[in-house]
């Protein structure tokens, strides 16, 4: 009886929440009669900073976002699908959208010599799977029977390999990308290196175009200098229990927390941790982030719907936050940069409308609903695009996560990446969002480099498969902590 209560509760809170977001599916005003963007012909500028990838719908909405931009200095092209696929600019090459799409990245980068890539556009709605921008899965077999493929969006930033050749991730040629599943990596090597910074706002109507624009011209322009941003909030609790494996010693996700605090000097660190009794549920989350801080970092378990970790030693679960307590979060004006460290919160492909998949039969319906799959959007993303609060961005993983307890503590996987974001803004200085990304994946690399002649399930195919689902939802180009003036 639980079970079919929580089902009903399910499909419930989708379709009220389904009929609140009608709205959003409008579209937007029309422009002011005479209002004009200039295009790439009309301006004939050599040189780009960032390139904008949207649908024709969302065209308009981005236009105060790329005046915004270029009032900083920060040179802006707005490109759509339709004129991707129409050739506009550059002969189209490409097996199918999503390769289209990289190649017209990198005739960009070497033509426009472009530095970042926000591709706006997230899942259409619908029973079928289709993309406003495309999506590129990889197929790396981690041998834990959960998922066949994962997105990725480092797949439009890594333009060439080591060698200088268009990095296609699929080296066989057999239309499947990034596949590791025998003895050795089917396709490979890859050079995984980000040549440009991408970001994606998985924007899934013009409506929520706008709320990013709005959010992020007003972060932009008035962080700087305010005091909420020195703030850090760290949730965090014993993610692996020593109950459950006694080689599990410690609190691992406070000792990560501490790590990051460490590596961010000026900033006042706000600890919700479980051992210290700051953290017992969602409403230590949501007043915490109410308050206003600069960066937020989760360091425990996700899924596509919620976060969550443990109480010390215990194998009771702490919950954090779902996506249906993200309304409560009232911080608006003082949006944080998040990291999320656990499994699925950045899986962006999931959608409401996997409640009515029954004629996939009653075990995969299930299986939609346990795995968290069922929600109008994934955590990361609702995080992201909540209105007058929430993130201005968040970093997560789109598949599985790992910790080096995973890799039987031969090296740190996902701990490494989350962790290092901080060190590289708060040690190393880098202070634009896209380029933390992008260099943090170069460290990871560097640290841990792939060997491709090892068998899918190998502490190299983890490494591999832990920089390819790290997605970074917001505008790459984002100066963290806004600008001066």
């Amino acid at each position: 009886m639980d079970f079919l209560f929580n089902i009903m509760k399910s499909i419930v809170a989708v379709i009220v929440c389904g009929i609140l977001m009608i709205p959003s599916f409008a579209g937007v005003e029309e422009m002011e009669k005479g209002e004009k963007i200039s295009t790439v012909a009309e301006e004939a500028i050599d040189e780009y900073d960032l390139l904008i990838i949207c649908p024709s719908q969302f065209y308009e909405p981005l236009i105060p976002f790329k005046a915004h931009k270029e009032k900083y200095n920060v040179k802006t092209v707005i490109v759509t699908i339709e004129e991707i696929y129409g050739g506009k600019y550059f002969d189209v090459q490409g097996r199918d959208d999503a390769e289209k799409v990289k190649y017209f990245i990198k005739n960009a980068y070497d033509e426009w010599h472009i530095k970042y890539v926000l591709l706006v556009g997230g899942r259409r709605p619908g029973l079928k799977e289709s993309w406003y921008v495309p999506v590129r899965y990889a197929y790396l077999d981690d041998k834990s029977n959960w998922e066949a493929k994962y997105l990725s969006d480092l797949y439009f930033a890594d333009i060439y390999d080591a060698n200088g050749n268009f990095s296609s991730w699929d080296s066989n040629g057999n239309g499947i990308f990034a596949e590791w599943k025998g003895n050795k990596a089917e396709d490979s090597p890859i050079d995984l290196v980000p040549d440009v910074y991408v970001g994606r706002w998985a924007c899934r109507n013009a409506f929520e175009v706008e709320i990013m624009v709005s959010k992020t011209i007003e972060y932009e322009t008035t962080t700087h200098g305010a005091e909420w941003f020195k703030k850090f909030v760290c949730i965090a609790g014993d993610t692996y229990p020593e109950v459950l494996n006694s080689s599990w010693k410690g609190y691992e996700g406070e000792e990560g927390t501490q790590r990051a605090i460490n590596w961010m000097p000026g900033f006042e660190p706000i600890k919700l941790w479980t051992s210290l009794g700051t953290f017992t549920g969602p409403e230590d989350v949501i007043e915490a982030i109410s308050q206003g801080c600069g960066f937020v970092f989760f360091d425990g378990h996700g899924s596509p719907m919620s976060w969550a970790t443990h109480a010390p030693n215990s194998t009771e679960w702490v919950d954090g936050l779902t996506v249906w307590q993200m309304p409560k979060l009232k911080n608006e004006g003082m949006y944080p940069v998040c990291v999320v460290g656990g499994c699925h919160n950045s899986q962006f492909n999931i959608t409401m409308f996997n409640l009515l998949k029954f004629y996939k039969g009653i075990g995969e319906w299930i299986e939609y609903i346990w795995k968290g799959e069922t929600a109008p959007a994934c955590w990361s993303w609702w995080m992201t695009r909540k209105i007058d609060g929430g993130s201005i961005a968040t970093l997560g993983y789109s598949g599985l996560g790992y910790t080096k307890e995973d890799k039987n503590f031969e090296g740190e996987a996902t701990e490494w990446l989350d962790t290092h974001f901080f060190w590289e803004y708060g040690m190393n200085g880098t202070d634009v969002l896209g380029e933390i990304w992008g260099k943090v994946i170069a460290g990871y690399l560097k640290t841990y480099p792939i060997d491709w002649n090892t068998p899918a399930g190998s502490n190299s195919a983890i490494d591999a498969k832990t920089v390819e689902e790290w997605i970074l939802l917001g505008d790459p180009s984002l100066k963290i902590g806004g600008y001066a003036s």
